[in-house]
């Protein structure tokens, strides 16, 4: 037999090293494109071209979640199913159908917010032990739209405890389950209680994921993240399945690291769910052919935008407000006209009233008993039992540290007797003659303000509200840039903030320096 050639063994050795390179996780086959950062775009072109599979991305999220996520803990569980459900979606590529009919979001890794039910071997817990083991009847609404779309369930991100609405003393991005979430840029305050699924987008522990929000719970995160956020129009999405705080201001949206991939999400989620009637009503405002053709470059060009000078404050951070003045003047040259100095009518009765809150209690009760009566199997039932669960597990619960205040309150309400519902006309009094009279009479496409500030009135609004990253504070804090808008009018909210991002490109992934995992 012939020795073989020196040629012949490089030639080997160099195929056996391609080979190992395309099989790791978080490497493409040549190295071309690394896995941090990647957007749907590239996911999807690197699937096309046999570049990656869905069962390599998967592996690589999960060894992020192992390696970064005991610190950050942003991830309260992995879906077991996830690498089964990945070779599900490489087997449906190589087999079923041309990859231009496919999803943009099939075989892309999703967590979805543990607030959100799913129909599987996870848990859906609102982060708090009272209910770990309980069994959802259905996925949420959200979820069977992402299975639909070929999405595959990566896991449940952590959270603020039931939304933020048990205690107002608990920290933000604290739940029981799984501790205190971590800002992957400042390790500190996350802000919530979407927390889980912001920190880990940005730490690139998952390539998008799903929020919801009641007042501020995508935006802020987002915002304090440095990721992007949309805070749908009310009934928009389905809120069917997701643990509740108030049908009239809960909304399920995504958050991911691009306007581009947030509108990807959108356009899977959005749509009619008939256990949701809100999804019925609201529908109306679907664009025909869905979102993403408002990614457009020029989508700034001819809009009409107005400044809320009474939001632009940033203390001592002279850098931060020359920096939003800069972001301005970007709006301007994209062809934007800026309507400066507007004020929204009685915005600071808006922020000091307990209306809100007033309004939100009975609404919690009533919504939260419902979902709990609905379970398949629960350890709890009602607002009443979650309370005695956490007397009762007050060290596991963490009760004499944090309480639970905001419980208690909406144990406490009777039903919408006039206190609640002068609150709940109040709400609606200064959403008409507040946002919705300064859009339509000055003529706007949108609002502008700086970081999550305006959250409060689109929230008792029923408004859309996008946020990209815009800059990043004195100590190292990301800060957002918001448009909001009417009810409807994301198309023109992603056009606006797709062309703001194209022509700032400010994201930037957390550095992580000086700190050991």
């Amino acid at each position: 037999m012939a020795k073989p050639s020196f040629p012949r063994i490089l030639s080997l050795l160099l195929l056996i090293l391609l080979f190992t390179l395309s099989s790791l996780p978080g490497t493409f086959a040549a190295g071309r494109l690394s896995l941090k950062e990647a957007t749907i775009d590239d996911l999807q072109l690197a699937f096309k071209h046999n570049q990656l599979t869905s069962r390599q991305l998967v592996q690589y999220y999960l060894s992020q979640i192992r390696k970064l996520n005991p610190v950050l803990k942003g991830v309260l569980e992995v879906n077991p199913d996830a690498l089964h459900l990945a070779d599900k979606a490489d087997y449906e590529r190589r087999t079923k159908a041309p990859v231009s009919l496919l999803s943009k979001l099939h075989g892309i890794p999703i967590l979805v917010k543990d607030n959100i039910a799913t129909k599987d071997k996870m848990n859906t817990t609102a982060g708090s032990f009272a209910l770990l083991g309980s069994v959802v009847p259905r996925d949420a609404g959200v979820v069977e739209k992402l299975r639909k779309a070929g999405a595959i369930i990566l896991g449940k991100a952590s959270l603020s405890e039931w939304s933020h609405f048990r205690s107002n003393d608990a920290p933000s991005g604290w739940n029981a389950r799984g501790g205190y979430g971590l800002n992957p840029y400042t390790f500190a305050d996350p802000c919530g209680s979407s927390s889980g699924s912001a920190i880990s987008v940005a730490a690139n522990l998952a390539a998008v994921s799903l929020g919801t929000e009641t007042d501020g719970s995508i935006l802020c995160p987002s915002d304090f993240n440095s990721v992007v956020g949309i805070k749908p129009t009310i009934g928009l999405t389905s809120r069917a399945g997701v643990v509740p705080i108030s049908p009239r201001q809960d909304t399920v949206g995504p958050i991911c690291r691009t306007v581009a991939d947030a509108t990807y999400v959108l356009d899977a989620i959005a749509g009619i769910d008939h256990n949701d009637i809100a999804t019925i009503e609201t529908s109306k405002y679907i664009p025909k052919g869905g979102y993403a053709q408002f990614l457009r470059r020029d989508g700034l060009r001819g809009k009409r935008i107005g400044i809320l000078r009474d939001f632009y404050h940033f203390g001592n951070d002279t850098s931060l407000a020359q920096t939003f003045e800069k972001h301005l003047n970007t709006l301007r040259k994209g062809g934007a006209v800026l309507a400066d100095n507007l004020e929204i009518a009685n915005w600071t009765e808006i922020y000091s009233s307990s209306d809100e809150d007033t309004a939100l209690s009975v609404e919690c009760k009533i919504s939260l008993n419902a979902y709990l009566k609905e379970l398949v199997a629960s350890p709890v039932r009602s607002l009443a039992d979650v309370i005695a669960f956490n007397n009762k597990h007050q060290k596991l619960e963490k009760i004499k540290e944090y309480g639970q205040d905001l419980f208690l309150a909406a144990e406490a309400t009777n039903g919408f007797g006039k206190t609640e519902k002068r609150a709940l006309l109040n709400l609606a009094r200064w959403t008409r003659n507040g946002l919705v009279k300064l859009v339509t009479e000055k003529k706007l496409d949108a609002v502008v303000t700086p970081k999550a500030d305006f959250s409060k009135i689109l929230a008792i609004g029923g408004a859309p509200g996008l946020i990209v990253p815009a800059g990043y504070e004195n100590n190292g804090r990301p800060a957002g840039i918001c448009f909001g808008g009417l009810r409807g009018s994301e198309p023109k909210l992603i056009e606006i903030a797709y062309a703001f991002e194209q022509a700032t490109k400010i994201r930037k992934p957390p550095s992580f320096k000086g700190f050991k995992f």
